[in-house]
């Protein structure tokens, strides 16, 4: 049985525990508020975890409040698993996930503001699994999202219901099935880079209502695509009503 400590020094509020419950298996649940958070997490390995549920199956989320947040994490390994909702304006993520079968669930801003986000990922693996929601019902502006995936049948359905939001994946690999929304006023921007044969991809880009003050909401869709058998389908429409 391994156990790991990990120590931070924060001017802020933060409950951490670390905990290990099998053999070759980490977990880290987190709470956590307060602004000014910088959090780097390494975990190596196979069958690791941050938030979700515990070895023992009881319900332990990763929940994360606060202003000014850096997060790093990456997870080397197979079948690792991150999860937890999260509230934050002003906040920057970089995620690392190296293997296969890993699982990341991501939800930031659904009860609360998540202003000016910026995310940087990175996916190299098979089977993988990605579903990330940010904005929903509360108050979400200024997103710049980069996805870089290496990979084969990978599945990820991203939901962005975000003002003034530009959302990057570039793709590489077989078989893999990309579903994303991205909603609301302002300027919405997709682009989209592929390279592989067999992809399934579903575009919706929903305008919306213009925020006040503004008069246009612009969407744009940038495709490069080097496919064979792919199939692509791409919704863009001028009203916020879901495809």
């Amino acid at each position: 049985m391994k156990h790991k400590i990990i120590g931070l020094s924060l001017l802020c509020l933060f409950s951490f525990n670390a905990i290990a419950a099998a053999t070759d298996d980490n977990e880290i649940n987190i709470d956590q508020t307060g602004d000014t958070l910088t959090l780097y997490i390494d975990q190596y390995g196979y069958g690791n975890k941050i938030g979700l549920n515990d070895f023992s199956s009881s319900s332990t989320p990763m929940t994360v409040v606060g202003t000014s947040l850096t997060i790093n994490v990456d997870q080397i390994g197979n079948e690792n698993l991150l999860f937890g909702p999260l509230k934050a304006d002003s906040s920057t993520y970089n995620l690392l996930f190296t293997g296969d079968s890993n699982s990341w669930d991501w939800n930031i801003g659904d009860t609360g503001s998540s202003d000016s986000t910026a995310m940087d990922v990175d996916i190299t693996g098979d089977s993988n699994t990605m579903d990330f929601d940010q904005g929903f019902a509360a108050s979400a502006e200024r997103l710049d999202f980069d996805l870089t995936l290496i990979g084969d049948t990978n599945i990820f359905d991203v939901d962005i219901d975000v003002d003034d939001a530009i959302w990057n994946f570039d793709i590489t690999g077989g078989s893999n099935n990309i579903n994303t929304m991205q909603k609301d006023g302002g300027e919405q921007e997709i682009n989209v880079t592929l390279v592989g044969d067999s992809a399934d991809i579903d575009i919706n880009q929903l305008s919306g209502t213009c925020p006040q003050g503004i008069t246009t909401c612009n969407g744009i869709i940038t495709l490069d695509v080097d496919s064979d058998n792919a199939t692509i389908q791409i919704n863009q429409k001028d009203n916020t009503g879901d495809s």
